[in-house]
This record gives structure tokens, C-alpha cells and sequence, in this order.
């Protein structure tokens, strides 16, 4: 049998370095795109099955390097959070809006892609007073961040073209372990930080977040790959579980029972974006239920930072997040 081959463009970042190693282990051949933006040295992978270039999506001779026969490709690429698309904000234009249609309108007019998922979020929704927001409640971006995504998402909408087969999926807030770690996300935010005896300040405590593991975003990308055309044709898809759905406020104390520590709960607001999400799309029409939850994924953070079994080596400094840019643009 054939093996099938995959493209993750953004696949040395958080989410990518997972998605790349789960599926290497499922016997695809991985290709990762990427341009390395926080200058972080790629993971070298010793597996015959995975190739990466090294490329920026908005270099034209770049994309000519990609190899078009792919069974599907993953978009991850772009500035990725509310800090960083706030600071760098007509950088995050140009490349999460301008450069993002150029690249998906590349692989529209290849009739050898089978598949096309674009990551999208579920911070889309930003504020709302509405209990288990489903893929057809109205949208509320409030970040930079969250607006080109649904700008994104509506282009990918408006295309209709028959042989060509898109998949929109909202994630929840990622947390756990990967080779590229990211501790500017709540849930891996405050596991080190009580794990390092530092006092955490939680702001807006009381609102709602969905959270959902690097894994499961994986297993559900498999699905989506495997998922009959029909079923993920021109659809959203919000992407996690109900069963994590949860308040600032309760994934702390949730921490604090692994590592002790101090919190403490700002009344001042910083972050006012609160929202519930319904999960039952997914699960009814692709059968996904997430497989890690959250306590799995403090466990496995805070046996890393005991043991270091994985370095981080390729984060330069103690950033381990998308805060700025360090290469030159």
C-alpha cells in the first residue's frame, strides 16, 4: 500500500511539532514547512519519513519548494495569539490575512490536494452570553488575532470550488507537552509557574475558556484526513470537548492541588473574552471525543520539568512563548 503524504506548514511550532511526530508514528510521510520565526532550531528527526523546508509563505519561490501531491495539508502558519498579533500588528495582517489567501488560493488551483485544513479559533467567539456556543452562533473576534481568522475563515467559504476540499478547525485553548514548548497558555502558564514557587496572578478568573490537549488536535486532524469527503466538506468544526469547559478560576485551584503554591485572584480585567463552547458537531459527525484531559496534561508538564526529559533545545532563552518576533523582518 501507498503511503499517504502530508503537509504542515507551520510544522515547527507547538501544535506542528505534535502533529508532525504523531503522525510519523502512523506511517505518513510528513513534510513541515516553516520559516523558524522565533529562531528556534528545528527538531531533527532521524526518520526516513520526514522532510522538512525551510520557507516563508509570503516568498513566492519559496512555495514553488513544496512538492503539490499531497493527501492533505495542514495550515498552522501565522503569528499565533492575542500578544504577539497586538504587537506586531500590520506584520500580523500581512502575513495571518494577506499572505494566508495567497497561500490557500496556491493550493485551490492544484486539483491534487485532497484535503485542506485550516486551523481557525475558538476565541473567535470573544464575549458572549450565550451556553455552548455552537459553529453557527454569531461570532465576536476581539484581538487582532481572532479577527483575521474569521476573515480567513470566510474567504475559505466563498471559494466553492468542487474538487477543491477545505476543513475549518476552531481549536479550544492547546495545552501539554511538546518538543517547541509554549508556557504563554493558561493551563501550562500555571503549572510551571506554581511548580516554581512563584506567586500567579489570575485576571477576569471567573470566564470561561474550552481547553483541549496537542494530542487531541492530532488524533482529530487524523480524522478529519480519514473522514469521508462529505462529511468535511466546507464545514466548521469546533474542536474539543464539553467535559473541558472551564474558568480560569477552577483550572488554578486544579494546579494548586499538584504543586501547592500561592494564587491570587486579580479584580482588575485584562482579558474580558469569556466563552462556553458546544463540542457535539464534532463528536456526532467525525465520532471525536478528546482522549486527554486536562489533569493529564498538568501531570505530564510537571513530570518534564522534573525530569527534563525533553529539553526544549530549540527555544532560544526562557521564553518558551509567542511574545516577539527575534528573527528580522
Amino acid at each position: 500500500m501507498k503511503q499517504k503524504s502530508i503537509l504542515i506548514i507551520g510544522g515547527e511550532g507547538y501544535i506542528g511539532n505534535v502533529i508532525t511526530d504523531i503522525f510519523i508514528k502512523k506511517n505518513y510521510l510528513v513534510t513541515s514547512f516553516d520559516n523558524l520565526i522565533y529562531n528556534q532550531k528545528r527538531n531533527i528527526r532521524k526518520n526516513k519519513n520526514y522532510k522538512f523546508i525551510y520557507g516563508d509563505i509570503r516568498k513566492k519561490k519559496d512555495l514553488i519548494k513544496i512538492n503539490k501531491n499531497y493527501e492533505a495539508v495542514i495550515y498552522l502558519a501565522g503569528l499565533v495569539g492575542d500578544p504577539i498579533t497586538s504587537k506586531y500588528k500590520k506584520l500580523a495582517s500581512e502575513i495571518n490575512e494577506k499572505y494566508t489567501k495567497k497561500t490557500i488560493n496556491y493550493f485551490y488551483n492544484n486539483k491534487k490536494i485532497k484535503r485542506f485544513i485550516f486551523v481557525s479559533t475558538c476565541s473567535n467567539y470573544g464575549i458572549s452570553k450565550t451556553k455552548y456556543l455552537k459553529e453557527n452562533n454569531r461570532l465576536n473576534p476581539i484581538s487582532p488575532y481572532a479577527k483575521s481568522k474569521v476573515k480567513i475563515e470566510k474567504f475559505i467559504l466563498n471559494l466553492k470550488k468542487k474538487d477543491f476540499t477545505p476543513t475549518i478547525l476552531r481549536f479550544a485553548t492547546a495545552f501539554g507537552l511538546s518538543k517547541r514548548m509554549r508556557y504563554d497558555l493558561t493551563i501550562n502558564q500555571f503549572t510551571r509557574e506554581l511548580f516554581k514557587k512563584r506567586m500567579i496572578e489570575v485576571y477576569d478568573f471567573n470566564t470561561w475558556r474550552p481547553y483541549c490537549h496537542v494530542k487531541d488536535f492530532a488524533r482529530l486532524i487524523h480524522k478529519v484526513i480519514k473522514s469521508k469527503k462529505s462529511n468535511i466538506y466546507y464545514q466548521i468544526f469546533n474542536c474539543g470537548g464539553n467535559n473541558n469547559n472551564f474558568t480560569k478560576k477552577t483550572i488554578s485551584k486544579k494546579i494548586k492541588k499538584y504543586t501547592g503554591g500561592k494564587i491570587y485572584y486579580l479584580k482588575k480585567s485584562q482579558d474580558k473574552r469569556n466563552y462556553i463552547v458546544d463540542f457535539s458537531k464534532v463528536r456526532k459527525i467525525l465520532n471525536f471525543k478528546p482522549k486527554f484531559n486536562i489533569d493529564y496534561g498538568i501531570k505530564e508538564i510537571l513530570k518534564n520539568l522534573r525530569t527534563k526529559k525533553i529539553k526544549h533545545r530549540n527555544i532560544q532563552g526562557d521564553n518558551f512563548g509567542n511574545y516577539k518576533i527575534i528573527k528580522k523582518y
